[in-house]
């Protein structure tokens, strides 16, 4: 398989790499269907995604304790959370083209599956936890080292730079609150699809007597990611029309006796 060349590791088991590429539409079908099925446990990769989002996790510590000995544990804890986060994994799985790979079921392919966000990082956590049953963890972490950590990192050159913003809401909060300003309100706005595999969509609201009212809307996997991207889209508005505090500029009017 293609893929293997790209992980950098043939599989002895094999069948590991086949349900980390599993969906679980495809094991019910299978499963319907009264086919044998040669996949440990219940075929499906939800198991095998539980274990990689761990090995990842583990990795990823590692990896930045020894590179970022200076940082403190928040920087740490935030540069984390951005290299384990869905949008960069995304964009991992998206570079290694697991789409291409991933075993759906009918309704899954019609619905453009391959292509889903949830979907690719989950077969992506997957593919980590069957590196590493199968290969061990020098295996595994060599390959969340080179494909998901080190790239990112010289991306975003922290030797040089600022550490960048991950929490969008913290930002938003001391924004506001450094030019005097009424703290946003979030409001989930709709919520659709299946209960395992639902959307969020989200707006973050500034209050209605700020004069740099804007609305940020984003939608996400969870309420909580959804709320980071309305954030994100609040801080970009103040940041390209930023507006006074509260009294610097304005006329005063007489003093009262």
């Amino acid at each position: 398989m293609a893929l293997e060349e790209s992980l950098g590791h043939h599989f002895g088991r094999r069948e590991l790499l086949e349900q980390a590429l599993t969906h679980s539409s495809q094991a019910r079908e299978v499963a319907a269907s009264g086919a044998s099925n040669t996949l440990p446990g219940r075929g499906d990769n939800e198991l095998l995604e539980f274990l990689g989002d761990a090995v990842l996790g583990l990795v990823t510590s590692e990896a930045l304790f020894h590179r970022f000995p200076e940082f403190h544990e928040g920087q740490l804890s935030k540069l984390r959370a951005h290299l384990v986060g869905q949008r960069h994994l995304l964009h991992v799985a998206e570079e290694l083209h697991i789409g291409d790979y991933m075993r759906l079921g009918r309704g899954e392919e019609k619905s453009g599956g391959r292509s889903k966000a949830s979907l690719l990082v989950d077969s992506l956590e997957a593919i980590l936890a069957a590196l590493y049953l199968d290969g061990g963890w020098q295996v595994a972490r060599d390959f969340i080292v080179r494909a998901i950590v080190a790239p990112e990192l010289a991306h975003m050159n922290l030797e040089t730079t600022a550490m960048p913003v991950m929490d969008f809401k913290s930002a938003l909060q001391e924004a506001l609150q450094a030019t005097g300003r009424a703290q946003p309100v979030y409001v989930l706005v709709k919520e659709e699809g299946p209960e395992h595999r639902k959307t969020f969509t989200v707006e973050a609201r500034l209050s209605e007597s700020d004069a740099a009212q804007f609305v940020g809307r984003a939608q996400g996997a969870t309420k909580k990611r959804a709320e980071q991207e309305a954030a994100r889209q609040v801080l970009e508005h103040l940041a390209a029309s930023p507006i006074p505090r509260p009294g610097i500029g304005a006329k005063s009017g007489g003093a009262e006796s």
